[in-house]
């Protein structure tokens, strides 16, 4: 939300926000850009007749004053993702969806068009590189990328998000169980992606990952009026001097690695294929992508260590980022910290989901903080508990996590790989202090 208040006044609007709660970066770029409130809270004399629309984020509940007045008032009421939409009615939609590598692909595609001086409308999930916000809206573009999120609307509007996009161009990468707490079944949460594919434009396109049992199931039952374009992961190969992707007559030096990441490519090659890229162009220009924030993320290198950022906190995401850490740098201490942080992975139904996918790495480590079970409240976890789903005797299950980085520290790993994964923080741990 914070980024597209940036991106709307950039674009000469007037804006003006409120929230209960504004952490980091949020705070430090709405203060660089005026936007910061004044004060925390919400407050309905903020809202008057010369405001033309109010845009909702998930906090603001039925009973929220400011939403009353608007209502009473008869201001226009949108949420983030129709907003989007609405802004971009009228040029050709790229949405990029699945349960893992969203926002990479996403990324890969906005910085082959960037690089390639072609405008577009976008928002995405990171952090990128060469990209001052996370949205951006324009009158020119005459396409816009969005990386489409499954979960909801918001408090008023609990069909998911990527729902109300309405692709021309849909991506579909990947489908492994998440957001139980949203969609309590598989089944229920797979319906969410045929519902999606639904959503193509007459004559649109749907470029799916064909190596995905439910992936394909998907596309084979959407309607045929659409392209159904299938890919697999691209083809690669590494060595001592680096990680490459390769074709039967190319090999392209990459930043990135692993076979995730590999299927990331295959992807965003097809989009730009179908936006009019060519393919010499487009390999020329992912040589130089590096990724973004918190996705395989290089924190820290020196001659006592790496350490690896990473997102991943579903079992898909966590097996696939543990198996590329450690094919890129085999013969390496790995050592690997789970963050147990989502609604999901602190479920005890979900749990067992997450078994042998820490099989891959030697020294795992798993955290769960108590007090985050209790605010979502949820049923209590016991270590014990943990360690069983885990199912591997090489993990090892702390609820403190600075005992847990304690113990690390105190193993005096040599020249190790960290691998952190969490959508959290670890309480807020500085995990540069791993290599010191």
């Amino acid at each position: 939300m914070h980024n597209l208040a940036i991106a709307l006044l950039n674009k000469g609007y007037s804006v003006s926000g409120s929230d209960d709660e504004i952490f980091e970066p949020s705070r430090s770029r709405l203060e660089k850009y005026g936007l910061l409130p004044l004060k925390w809270g919400w407050d309905r004399i903020k809202i008057t007749r010369d405001i033309d629309t109010v845009i909702l984020g998930m906090h603001a509940k039925a009973d929220n004053p400011e939403l009353i007045e608007a209502k009473n008032l008869g201001i226009k009421i949108m949420s983030f993702p129709e907003y989007l939409y609405d802004q971009t009615k009228t040029k050709k939609r790229i949405v990029i969806a699945g349960s893992h590598g969203k926002t990479t692909t996403t990324a890969m595609i906005m910085h082959v068009l960037r690089l390639l001086e072609i405008k577009f409308d976008y928002m995405v999930g990171s952090q990128i590189d060469g990209f001052e916000t996370m949205v951006g809206l324009s009158d020119d573009a005459l396409i816009s990328v969005f990386e489409g999120d499954e979960y909801l609307t918001s408090a008023l509007d609990k069909r998911p998000k990527f729902h109300l996009y309405m692709p021309d161009i849909a991506v579909l990468n990947g489908i492994a169980w998440d957001h139980m707490n949203v969609f309590p079944t598989f089944d229920n949460y797979v319906e969410q992606f045929r519902i999606f594919t639904d959503k193509i434009s007459d004559n649109g396109s749907l470029i799916y990952f064909a190596d995905d049992p439910e992936v394909a199931k998907v596309a084979l039952s959407a309607r045929e009026n659409i392209r159904k374009i299938p890919y697999k992961v691209h083809g690669y190969f590494q060595n001592k001097t680096g990680f490459y992707a390769a074709t039967h007559n190319r090999v392209v030096p990459v930043k990135i690695f692993g076979e995730h990441n590999m299927q990331n490519l295959s992807a965003a090659k097809e989009v730009c294929l179908a936006v009019g890229v060519k393919e010499d162009d487009f390999y020329e220009a992912i040589k130089s992508f590096e990724g973004t924030s918190r996705r395989l993320q290089k924190i820290k290198e020196n001659e006592n260590g790496l350490v690896f950022l990473d997102f991943a906190h579903s079992p898909s995401k966590v097996k696939a980022t543990v198996e590329a850490i450690g094919s890129r740098y085999p013969g390496r201490e790995i050592v690997v910290c789970l963050e147990l942080h989502t609604y999901s992975s602190l479920s005890s139904n979900f749990l067992p989901l997450y078994k042998d996918t820490l099989s891959g790495a030697k020294n795992a480590y798993v955290y769960f903080n108590p007090h985050a079970i209790k605010l979502k409240k949820l049923d209590d976890l016991s270590k014990e508990a943990v360690y069983k789903a885990f199912g591997g005797g090489n993990v090892k299950v702390y609820d403190n996590s600075e005992n847990m980085f304690s113990h690390i520290k105190s193993q005096n790993y040599k020249c190790p790989v960290y691998l952190l994964m969490s959508s959290g923080d670890f309480d807020g741990f500085d995990i540069n202090h791993l290599i010191d």
